[in-house]
């Protein structure tokens, strides 16, 4: 059985000690929950000092991207050796609004994981389509190009973390899906309507990878995620947890999601 994953993308907000002071609060509320995993993603910039603040908690720590070189002359970048150095076991990768504001195609996109998965970094990998490609029924093409680009050139033991036959390895890959109309707009797929779609993800995967991998890698919702749809979300077969925004950078809204998470 997959174990829900719940992930506070926290964007460009907060200041190191308004991060800080959010994850303190978090690791007091939900040190006693149990059957869930949690990981918060920080701005950059405070990184480092969440690392301390949640030191010997139950909740893991995430970067929102990374650059695919390890080093070298890139500007204002920050590599995956440099976000593993700060512990970080989780990485985003491809978020829609990287796709959108800075133009990362669906080969970027690829390098970026190549990139996670070389380092043993967790790829959550985020797809989705726009309202246009919704109401042009594209959904389903558009998922599969930005799946099928996306892992290219990517075999099941580039996403095992240990034996490949050992029970307990992990598979260092998540899957996302966040339809680009719902996120930051106050609307959201219907549980109905996601499930669907995380459906037809794990049937690709399956294609891509094998059904064993397949039934093992987690596919989490995200768009516009908040307490009063996430129980009924996370109720739904396919949906494996979520990628929260907004909701997250409030303790006691982001607790309440995780409580729902750990009730399914």
């Amino acid at each position: 059985m997959r174990k829900p994953l719940i992930v506070g993308n926290w964007k460009m907000n907060n200041s190191t000690a308004e991060s800080v002071d959010l994850a303190e609060k978090l690791k007091k509320v939900i040190k006693d929950m149990a059957g869930v995993e949690v990981v918060v993603a920080p701005p950059f910039t405070a990184l480092g000092s969440v690392r301390k603040a949640i030191k010997g908690s139950n909740i893991k720590l995430g970067a929102q991207n990374l650059f695919w070189e390890d080093k070298g002359a890139y500007t204002g970048e920050v590599s995956p050796l440099m976000i593993r150095d700060l512990d970080c076991e989780y990485v985003i990768i491809g978020h829609s609004e990287r796709r959108e504001y800075f133009k990362e195609s669906d080969e970027i996109v690829n390098k970026k994981i190549k990139a996670a998965l070389r380092n043993k970094l967790k790829a959550i990998v985020c797809v989705g389509e726009s309202l246009k490609e919704r109401e042009e029924d594209k959904t389903m093409q558009v998922i599969e190009s930005q799946l099928k680009k996306g892992l290219e050139g990517i075999s099941t033991l580039n996403l095992i973390q240990g034996e490949i036959r050992n029970p307990k390895s992990e598979i260092l890959l998540t899957i996302a899906y966040e339809p680009v109309w719902a996120i930051g707009t106050g609307r959201n797929a219907t549980p109905a309507q996601a499930n669907e779609v995380h459906t037809y993800i794990r049937k690709l995967l399956s294609q891509i990878f094998n059904e064993d991998i397949a039934s093992n890698i987690k596919i989490l919702y995200g768009g516009s995620v908040k307490l009063s749809n996430s129980a009924e979300l996370m109720s739904e077969k396919e949906i494996d947890g979520a990628l929260v925004g907004g909701a997250s950078l409030e303790a006691e809204s982001f607790t309440e999601i995780i409580r729902s998470a750990c009730m399914v």
